[in-house]
């Protein structure tokens, strides 16, 4: 029997627009490019996890995991049958589970990649069923536990979370699956937006993975620690030693088993609640293209590596500790891979794509 992931999260359209350099209050330029895809977090990383399981163009080499998607969109507009299910079911990604809704148009990203300022981008979302038809945490709780109940007991359960979708949802899922006697499912929480209102330590209590980037963790560390202690982490440039220190914060007071902050060229740092940590460094690349959908790239296939762990080894986090840099760098091969490519689904890599070229 298989071992699961679920991602619960955002399903949109993207409308991204390729500038040199964007226009200032009052102003028109003239583009570059404007093109249309599937996106969302959500979307984004079902589709790293299933695309990490592709070992060759034609052959999706399941390795006793599956991915499914719980998310919500619009029935009537179209984007979801001609563009989102396309790209998620070619990826290997079960979309039993995503409601379509005659009431909600499907959420959409407008996406502006500044060539003048290396691929970075701005971002405006609408969030539209994402919002709208993802209230029902119920719905969202049998869905998952009817899934699992098709398995073993004993076989794991990973449940992926983002910040695109209500907040009271991704808490009360958080408090639910966290606080389990039986640790039969674990999270993997990635608060990319940062609710504005935070994030409370009783529901980030026991996650399995906490991803952030630099900004994330800073804006995640006042959420739970206050206003007080986050003000000498606000440096744009923290160095090593502070980021480590940070990252056993969460270990000691929110009982997270794995921290992981991507801190973009510079790499990603990786902290177990057992004592392992270091930095990855970053992949160096020809050029950035385009970086929508590298943090998802990461998260996706980092969430394939662990599942993997839990299901071929006691599930002990000290036993993580031998494999996690491993698991980390081949996460971050990939995001450096996406980088280099336009858009954001389209642009995450098959596994076929990297295995030969990971050093």
């Amino acid at each position: 029997m298989s071992s699961q992931i679920c991602v619960v999260g955002s399903l949109n359209v993207d409308f991204t627009v390729t500038t040199h350099r964007c226009p200032g209050p009052g102003e028109t330029i003239t583009a570059r490019s404007l093109s249309v895809s599937a996106g969302g977090k959500g979307a984004n990383q079902a589709v790293a996890c299933g695309r990490a399981l592709f070992t060759s163009p034609s052959l999706q080499t399941q390795q006793n995991v599956t991915i499914s998607m719980i998310g919500a969109v619009g029935s009537v507009d179209g984007h979801y049958r001609n563009l989102l299910q396309p790209m998620l079911e070619q990826s290997g990604v079960d979309t039993v589970d995503i409601e379509e809704r005659l009431e909600s148009q499907t959420g959409s990203a407008t996406i502006i990649v500044e060539d003048a300022a290396d691929g970075e981008n701005r971002i405006l979302v609408v969030p539209g069923a994402n919002h709208e038809g993802m209230s029902d945490v119920q719905r969202i709780i049998t869905c998952i536990q009817h899934r699992h109940k098709q398995r073993q007991p004993n076989t794991p359960n990973v449940i992926i979370l983002q910040g695109e979708i209500p907040r009271e949802t991704v808490l009360q899922l958080l408090e639910y699956f966290n606080n389990q006697k039986e640790r039969s499912a674990h999270i993997i929480f990635n608060p990319a937006p940062v609710f504005p209102e935070g994030v409370p330590l009783r529901a980030l209590s026991h996650t399995s993975v906490l991803v952030m980037n630099e900004t994330e963790a800073t804006q995640m560390e006042r959420s739970i620690f206050g206003e007080s202690s986050s003000v000498k982490y606000l440096s744009s440039e923290m160095d090593e030693p502070r980021l480590q220190e940070l990252a056993k914060r969460f270990h000691d007071v929110a009982d997270v088993w794995v921290v992981l902050i991507t801190l973009g060229a510079k790499g990603v740092l990786f902290s177990t609640s057992t004592g392992r940590s270091g930095i990855v460094k970053g992949i160096a690349v020809k050029s950035v293209v385009d970086t929508t959908a590298a943090g998802d790239t990461f998260v996706g296939y980092f969430a394939v590596a662990f599942t993997r762990f839990l299901r071929t080894s006691s599930g002990k986090l000290e036993d993580f500790d031998m494999i996690v840099e491993q698991a980390v760098a081949e996460a971050n091969f990939a995001a450096a891979v996406c980088v280099q490519r336009q858009g954001a689904a389209q642009s995450i890599p098959f596994a076929y794509e990297i295995k030969n070229r990971i050093e």
